[in-house]
């Protein structure tokens, strides 16, 4: 994902799963890709911590990535807790995913 207003199309009207480490948006839509975009503030820490946890989600997202229906848009947004908490952010990016995903399917897959 590359433009603010799918972002926040996302944001806005798709679900949302809270964790310790990162919060997962995600809005089916009726293209038939999957798009990932990534959201990490300076609040997490400086350019390096930043990056280094922007690698880390990219890492986990195509992990979770066989489980996501087409047309889905997902963003993920991390938390200052996912600079320093490395385990916890590989255990909490699979489980919101997978209840984003199920949250989506739940609401008919649609918007």
């Amino acid at each position: 994902m590359r433009s603010s207003n799918d972002f926040r199309t996302t944001v806005r009207r798709g679900v949302r799963v809270g964790r310790t480490t990162v919060v997962v948006h995600a809005l089916h839509t009726s293209a038939p890709d999957v798009l990932v975009g990534l959201v990490v503030s300076k609040a997490v820490g400086n350019a390096v911590t930043r990056n280094s946890v922007k690698r880390r989600l990219r890492h986990l997202a195509r992990g979770c990535l066989a489980e996501t229906p087409a047309g889905s848009r997902v963003v993920l947004r991390a938390l200052p807790a996912a600079a320093t908490a490395g385990a916890v952010l590989r255990r909490d990016v699979p489980a919101a995913w997978a209840t984003a995903v199920e949250r989506l399917r739940r609401r008919g897959g649609s918007s």
